[in-house]
């Protein structure tokens, strides 16, 4: 975490507070992005996310080339010849001096310190809309708990405001930061990418036991849970893979209230380019709509309620 953001919680990295979110949990929602990811998912669909710092991303609007961002650039990363821009990502150390002169918001800050009040009050700006539709605030990312001091506050605040809650997670956090938050949750929307630990670790970094204790200590405590699956082709796809995952969900008990299939997409590809990146799947072939149809009719028949998303 950035030096000047406050140990007690009361201040954050947000990256986009999109209003009028209807499937971050129930009723029409504000779902409130913040930065940083300790996982590496390789379809990540929010790439610009991933880094807990502030960082740089180019929009689509046209450039002034008004030389300014090659003049403020200290490593001579951006060049303008011949009336062509171009920026060698491999030179940028994300000073965001750039972004800072940019007059024509080619070059933009992904990332905004922001206070708890300061969040909270955009969020409140739809309350009426909450009250009528059962909504109200969902913490995605990133991975919410990576900032999870400014979770626990955002959280908190909201509940005293009576809004409901949800958080967007991975579950890949100690189970004393997971305990604190959940207990100002009322719904966790939790991202299980697969039940096998060692596959889990060679696509994203890291093994599951983690994820997985913490799912099964707060399905204990009887708390609210959507559970979201990626489907990735190749990686938990298969029939074997699904049968095994049926399992260990029904075997959580009845807090598990639902399961959304969220088939692989490459709708990212412009926001990796954006960010000097590649998209590691940019290759991957996407899910068929009969594969989707045929896993969800398998959870089904064994007594999951499922919903797929776009």
């Amino acid at each position: 975490m950035e030096d000047n953001l406050t140990e007690d919680g009361n201040r954050g990295i947000v990256f986009n507070i999109q209003r009028f979110s209807i499937g971050d949990g129930p009723g029409i929602r504000t779902t409130v992005f913040l930065k940083g990811c300790p996982l590496r998912c390789p379809w990540c669909a929010n790439p610009e996310s991933i880094r807990l710092e502030r960082e740089i991303i180019l929009g689509s609007e046209k450039c002034a080339k008004d030389g300014r961002c090659v003049e403020a650039c200290p490593q001579g990363a951006i060049s303008l010849a011949d009336d062509r821009w171009g920026m060698d990502w491999r030179k940028c150390d994300y000073c965001l001096k750039c972004a800072e002169v940019c007059l024509s918001r080619r070059i933009k800050i992904v990332g905004t310190e922001m206070t708890v009040e300061e969040v909270i009050k955009e969020v409140m700006k739809d309350e009426s809309l909450y009250r009528r539709t059962k909504g109200g605030i969902t913490l995605s990312g990133g991975e919410p708990l990576l900032q999870w001091q400014f979770a626990l506050a955002l959280l908190q605040e909201a509940k005293r405001k009576g809004l409901h809650t949800a958080l967007d997670t991975s579950g890949y956090a100690p189970w004393n930061m997971m305990e604190k938050i959940a207990d100002y949750t009322d719904l966790l929307l939790y991202d299980l990418k697969h039940t096998d630990s060692e596959k889990h670790r060679q696509a994203i970094g890291v093994p599951n036991r983690q994820i997985l204790d913490n799912l099964k200590k707060i399905a204990a405590n009887n708390k609210k849970v959507w559970i979201w699956r990626p489907l990735i082709p190749g990686f938990n796809d298969s029939e074997e893979e699904m049968e095994r995952f049926c399992d260990f969900t029904l075997a959580l008990g009845p807090a598990v209230e639902k399961i959304l299939l969220l088939p692989f997409h490459k709708f990212a590809e412009l926001k990796y380019r954006a960010i000097g990146r590649v998209s590691p799947y940019q290759d991957m072939p996407l899910c068929s709509g009969e594969k989707v149809e045929e896993l969800k009719r398998l959870l089904e028949s064994r007594g999951l309620k499922v919903d797929v998303g776009k």
